[in-house]
């Protein structure tokens, strides 16, 4: 088995703007540059919650992979599929990629969340080593059951960005530019952002929201009608999903990064903030508290009042701003670049294809 061969296996569209897939398919470039072969498998959309069809589909690629192939699997997948791991055990060399537990999706009915969180932990007992990619994640698969010491944390990384300039290099504008990176669905928070933001219209501020409008209808249509009923037409744009050169001129021209999250694993859109040198305003969940530090205000999730009030002191503050963006110019300096996260994810899969070697060679 050659250990620089990699067969990933990925359900939907691993071009999706969503943070798992861009984590995906950077590793996948990553993995590449580092001259691995990464056949990319993709699966059928319909997981976490696959049909009939889709999982028999992902049998038959589990069954064409070549004998003690390397497999790295996005968790989207795994835990939905544990028999066909089970089954697949002993003839591959499987890695686990758990972006979130299936259980944590937001919305779920607690039956659901049960049921996939013993079939996403009957799933993980058959992988050689589960790959995390965020420290809360790990505490949570760790506090349910799974061996630390199979658990490894590859948290995502952040291209070399250029820096926003200060405020007082900006010329003549006075407005106060916010900027929101968030699929547009009921679990980002996007509603209670717009009514924490409503009593402050008095104050000289503008709202950008990128994120994709076609995940959830329903959501983008209430945020439309609660921005007409507020009057926020002409404060808050919804631009929609952005390619990454585009979005990184939006960070360029923002004083302030808010993002009023109900649940995160870890928070790529707060980390790409910071390496643009931009304080954030947002929610204390997932790996948000741990990048962001002291250069930003945080509340707890679904506290419409303390974000308002965080918000409030930020809008009206300028040496506030300041101070904040000076730590997030420090906090810019501890984020992992992405070259080096695809390093480590090689060594992680280097060692699960040595174990392996070594267990045949015993056997």
């Amino acid at each position: 088995m050659s250990v620089r061969a990699l067969e990933f296996i990925i359900p939907g569209d691993l071009h999706s703007a969503s943070g798992g897939y861009v984590y995906d398919r950077t590793m996948v470039a990553g993995l590449r540059a580092l001259g691995w072969q990464v056949v990319v498998h993709r699966l059928d959309a319909s997981f976490p919650a696959p049909t009939p069809a889709a999982l028999a589909q992902a049998e038959r690629i589990l069954a064409e992979l070549p004998e003690q192939a390397c497999v790295l699997i996005d968790g989207l997948a795994l835990g939905a599929m544990p028999q066909l791991i089970e089954s697949y055990a002993g003839r591959l060399v499987m890695v686990a990629l758990i972006h979130m537990p299936l259980a944590s999706e937001f919305a779920i009915a607690p039956a659901v969340a049960e049921r996939r969180r013993r079939e996403e932990l009957r799933a993980l007992q058959f992988v050689r080593e589960v790959i995390v990619t965020s420290r809360s994640t790990e505490r949570e698969l760790a506090d349910a059951g799974v061996d630390p010491a199979r658990l490894s944390i590859i948290e995502p990384g952040v291209w070399n960005a250029p820096i926003v300039s200060a405020p007082g290099d900006r010329t003549g504008d006075s407005t106060i530019e916010m900027l929101c990176v968030a699929t547009v669905h009921d679990g980002k928070g996007h509603e209670l952002l717009i009514d924490a933001l409503a009593p402050l219209v008095h104050l000289p501020w503008h709202l950008r929201c990128v994120g994709s409008l076609s995940r959830s209808p329903a959501t983008v249509q209430r945020l439309r009608d609660l921005l007409q009923l507020l009057k926020l037409d002409e404060r808050v744009a919804l631009v929609g999903e952005l390619p990454h050169a585009a979005l990184s001129e939006l960070y360029l021209t923002a004083d302030l990064f808010v993002l009023a999250t109900l649940r995160e694993s870890y928070g790529m859109a707060v980390a790409e903030s910071l390496a643009h040198g931009v304080p954030v305003i947002a929610t204390r969940t997932g790996a948000i508290p741990e990048l962001v530090g002291d250069a930003g205000l945080l509340t707890e999730p679904g506290d419409r009042n303390a974000l308002h009030a965080a918000l409030r002191r930020a809008l009206s503050d300028a040496q506030l701003r300041t101070k904040l963006r000076t730590a997030a110019l420090a906090a810019r300096t501890r984020l992992t670049p992405w070259p080096q996260a695809c390093a480590r994810m090689a060594r992680i899969l280097e060692r699960a294809g040595d174990q392996a070697q070594r267990r045949g060679r015993s056997a």
